[in-house]
């Protein structure tokens, strides 16, 4: 598969959850599934940097849940999964060296993932009575399944 096409996917998956691929990302870069040694990005690979993110990611995963929470659709919330679908996007990028069009792909990805993923979730959450939390825990687990099998695609 295109890596043009797997940053677009990734991009999804951070309209889903915003960290969950930066730290997907990084352990590629970790595991040498995507060489980003050399470039902006270098330090994703870095031996502690897969662990930071991941646990930013499971702190994310449970902050999503919180009663406070806003929607991802909100400003703030809806220019950093463009902002980290476009990180992501550009690593995917650099492995064919054309970063700005990885970044491009993630950040459309990440507009389409945080759409989709609003309304899917309403439209379940609305289906089964209106409980939010099996759908947001599904939510999850799709999110970082999807992530999983997308870096996988690299190794």
């Amino acid at each position: 598969m295109s890596l043009i096409v797997l940053a677009f996917f990734i991009g999804v998956v951070a309209g889903l959850r915003a960290l969950t691929p930066l730290a997907a990302v990084s352990w590629a870069a970790r595991f040498g599934w995507l060489p980003l040694g050399g470039s902006w990005l270098a330090f994703m690979g870095y031996t502690w940097t897969p662990w930071v993110l991941s646990l930013l990611a499971l702190g994310e995963l449970f902050n999503d849940k919180l009663p406070k929470t806003p929607s991802r659709k909100v400003p703030a919330q809806f220019a950093t999964r463009i902002v980290t679908g476009a990180v992501a996007g550009a690593a995917f990028g650099i492995a064919t060296s054309s970063s700005i069009v990885g970044a491009i792909a993630g950040a459309l990805g990440a507009v389409a993932g945080t759409l989709g993923g609003a309304e899917a979730r309403s439209r379940l959450t609305n289906a089964i009575g209106g409980k939010d939390l099996p759908i947001a825990l599904l939510e999850d687990f799709i999110t970082v399944m999807s992530a999983l099998l997308i870096v996988r695609q690299l190794a």
